[in-house]
């Protein structure tokens, strides 16, 4: 294959990784309305907050700021919207990520790991994405693999646990009487 083949074959490629991710941005009425305005394409735009954000990250100006903020804002929004939808896989998941981040945020914190490790905040980045994102399933192989382990025999018998709890709670607020 020729250099001018892989080239054009790695345009072709982020081509149609813009075109998907414009398709995407599509379904968001005040990007289409930012677009419509200025005739900037919404995906540059968003492409180009993107990469200043992963800029700031990297040279860590506020960078445990926008970490944090992307750990919190982008999952608090998906677990609203779980909570107000009427499957309960999309709960389990949202669940999972807050145990896993709140635990591994009580971590962080008793180590004081950002003087310990040169880019932390990237690879913290990285992870809570990683985590964050649906697609990977991040949280899911966190808790598996590491906090089921550690806490599993403390919730042998969780369905009668949680099962005496909710009713204690009925009972107490007078829902089922």
């Amino acid at each position: 294959m020729s250099a001018s083949q892989h080239q054009g074959s790695i345009q072709e490629r982020a081509q149609y990784h813009i075109n998907s991710l414009d398709k995407e941005l599509s379904k968001y009425g005040p990007l289409n309305q930012f677009e419509q305005q200025t005739s900037v394409p919404k995906v540059y735009v968003v492409l180009g907050l993107g990469a200043l954000y992963f800029f700031l990250v990297f040279f860590n100006i506020a960078g445990e700021f926008l970490v944090n903020t992307a750990g919190f804002a982008i999952p608090a929004y998906y677990s609203l919207n779980a909570l107000f939808s009427a499957t309960k896989s999309d709960d389990t998941q949202w669940l999972t990520y807050w145990v896993v981040y709140a635990f591994l945020t009580v971590i962080e914190s008793a180590i004081n790991a950002v003087y310990w490790f040169p880019f932390y905040y990237v690879f913290k980045f990285i992870f809570v994405l990683w985590m964050a994102l649906p697609q990977t399933g991040g949280a899911q192989i966190v808790f598996r693999s590491l906090l089921e382990p550690l806490f599993a025999r403390f919730f042998k018998d969780t369905s009668s646990t949680s099962a005496n709890l909710r009713a204690q709670a009925d009972k107490a607020t007078g829902k089922n009487l």
